[in-house]
C-alpha cells in the first residue's frame, strides 16, 4: 500500500524532507539484523510505500534513485526550494519538482488568509498534482499530511486541503501530523491559528498525530545531548518518531502476518470519530555516543513504555513511577492518564519473542472498550536506526487534552477582547466561526475527560 504525502507550509515541507532523509537511512542501512532475502524484501516493501523509482543518466549508464511520493505546498517558494535543493544534494533520493506548488505571497501567518484566500485559489491544481502522484500508486494506501498549527499557510491552507482531500477520496485514510507551537509563543496568533485548524481537520482527517515544540525540545535537550537546538534536529525527532510506526511491520492481529498499513493502524487507533488524537512515545533514544555503550532488555523497554503512557512522559528519564492505574484524586477522578487504545511497535534483534503483556492490562485503557480492541502489537525483526532493540507506542488517550485546553483558554481570552480578530474578519470569516471552533473543540475536550 503506497503513502503520498503532503508536505504544507514551511514547517510540513522541512518536516517531509527529513522524514524522507530519514527513511532513505534506514531503508539502505548496512546492520539489519536480517537475511539478504529478508532486507531485500522490506527495502522494496518500504521503496513501494513511499517513493517511486527515477531513472537518472550517469557516466556508467543509467540508474535508478527512489523519488518521494509527495506533493510540495507553500504559498511561498523559499522554503520548497531549500527542501528540493536539499533532496538532490544528497544523491540518495529525490523529489518530482513538478509536484509542487507555490505562489508569490504568504498567508502571514493569519489562518483566514491561508483558508479563505490562499486555499480555495490553489485548490485546483494541488489537487491536480495528488491526482497525478495518486495515479502512480498501484494500491494507494492514504495520505500523510504534515503541516504546523502555528502559521497562516500550513494551518489555513492544509486546512483547506485536508477538506479537499476528504471530498475528492471519500474512502482513503488521511493522517494528519500537526506540529504543536511552543507555550512560550511563536506567533501572537497562534492560539487562534492553532484553534481553527484543530476543529476543521477534527471533521476531515481520520487522525491527528500531535508534536508538541515544547516535548520535541527538551528530547533534543535532554535525551540527545543537542546545546544548540535547530529546528532541524527537531525535525529529525519528529521524523523518527513517524517512520517507526511507518515503516513495514507485521501485526500480530492480522490474520496470515499480514502487513500493518496505515488503514489497520487507524481502525484499531480511532474506533470513535470523538477521539482522534494520537501522540507517539519511543525508547530508547540517544545520541550517537551513548547508543555506542548502552544495552537494553525487552522486558526493561516495554515496562518503561508501559510507564510512558500511564504518567504522560515525554521520554524514559525522569519518569514518575508513583502515578499507577490505580492513582485517585481527592474527588476520585483517575489521575494517570487514561486510553482508548495503543498500538505498540516492536523492531529489533528478537522482536517476534517480545510479550508486551504490559500493554494488555485492561486497567489503562476505558473500561467501555472491549478487551480484545484495546491493545494492538506489530513486529519487525530488523533493526531500526542502528537501534538493537527499539519500540514506539502510538496512544489514543488523554496525553492532549492538557495542551489542548491550553490553547482553547489563550484563544478564548484573546477573542473576549477580540484581539485581532479583525485581521480575520477582513478575509471572509465571522465571529460565528471562531464561537464553532471553540463547542467544536470543548466537546473533543469532554469526550476525552470521560475516559
Amino acid at each position: 500500500m503506497s503513502l503520498i504525502t503532503l508536505q504544507l507550509g514551511q514547517c510540513g515541507n522541512q518536516v517531509g524532507g527529513q522524514i524522507f532523509s530519514t527513511l532513505v537511512d534506514d531503508i539502505f542501512a548496512k546492520s539489519t539484523g536480517l537475511s539478504n532475502k529478508e532486507n531485500q524484501a522490506y527495502m522494496q516493501s518500504s521503496l513501494e510505500k513511499f517513493f517511486t523509482q527515477r531513472e537518472t543518466a550517469g557516466r556508467d549508464g543509467s540508474s535508478s534513485l527512489p523519488m518521494a511520493r509527495a506533493v510540495l505546498v507553500d504559498m511561498e517558494s523559499k522554503a520548497i526550494s531549500h527542501t528540493l535543493q536539499q533532496a538532490k544534494k544528497s544523491g540518495r533520493w529525490t523529489y518530482c519538482a513538478k509536484r509542487s506548488y507555490h505562489q508569490k505571497r504568504g498567508s502571514g501567518n493569519n489562518w483566514a488568509h491561508g483558508f479563505c484566500v490562499h486555499g480555495p485559489k490553489s485548490h485546483e491544481d494541488v489537487m491536480d498534482l495528488v491526482r497525478k502522484e495518486a495515479e502512480k500508486c498501484s494500491r494507494l494506501g492514504g495520505f500523510v499530511s504534515l503541516m504546523s498549527l502555528a502559521g497562516g499557510t500550513g494551518s489555513g491552507v492544509g486546512a483547506y486541503i485536508t477538506q479537499s482531500l476528504r471530498d475528492e477520496y471519500p474512502h482513503s485514510f488521511i493522517l494528519n501530523q500537526v506540529v504543536w507551537p511552543y507555550t512560550t509563543g511563536e506567533v501572537i496568533v497562534q492560539n487562534y491559528n492553532a484553534v481553527l485548524t484543530l476543529s476543521h481537520l477534527y471533521d476531515t482527517a481520520d487522525a491527528l498525530v500531535v508534536m508538541e515544540n515544547d516535548t520535541l525540545h527538551k528530547i533534543c535537550n535532554q535525551l540527545l545531548a543537542i546545546k544548540n537546538i535547530s529546528f532541524e534536529d527537531i525535525n529529525r525527532v519528529i521524523a523518527h518518531k513517524l517512520t517507526s510506526v511507518l515503516q513495514p511491520c507485521v501485526s500480530d492481529s492480522a490474520g496470515g502476518g499480514q502487513m500493518c498499513d496505515l488503514g489497520s493502524m487507524l481502525e484499531h487507533l480511532v474506533p470513535h470519530p470523538q477521539h482522534k488524537l494520537l501522540t507517539i512515545k519511543n525508547i530508547p533514544q540517544m545520541s550517537d555516543v551513548a547508543r555506542e555503550f548502552s544495552f537494553h532488555q525487552w522486558s526493561g523497554l516495554i515496562k518503561n513504555l508501559r510507564q510512558m503512557l500511564i504518567a504522560n512522559a515525554p521520554m524514559e528519564e525522569g519518569i514518575n513511577w508513583a502515578i499507577k492505574p490505580s492513582s485517585r484524586t481527592a474527588s476520585g477522578h483517575t489521575c494517570f492518564n487514561r486510553s482508548l487504545s495503543s498500538l505498540v511497535v516492536l523492531r529489533g534483534k528478537d522482536a517476534n519473542s517480545v510479550d508486551p503483556f504490559y500493554f494488555t492490562d485492561s486497567s489503562i485503557y476505558t473500561p467501555w472498550m472491549p478487551s480484545d480492541m484495546t491493545c494492538c502489537v506489530a513486529r519487525q525483526p530488523r533493526l531500526f536506526c542502528e537501534y538493537e532493540k527499539s519500540a514506539a507506542l502510538v496512544s489514543n488517550s488523554r496525553a492532549s487534552v492538557q495542551p489542548l485546553n491550553r490553547i482553547i483558554d489563550k484563544a478564548w481570552t484573546m477573542f473576549s477582547t477580540r484581539a485581532y480578530v479583525h485581521q480575520y474578519l477582513k478575509h471572509g470569516m465571522t465571529e460565528e466561526d471562531f464561537l464553532d471552533s471553540f463547542v467544536s473543540l470543548e466537546k473533543v475536550v469532554a469526550s476525552y475527560d470521560n475516559l
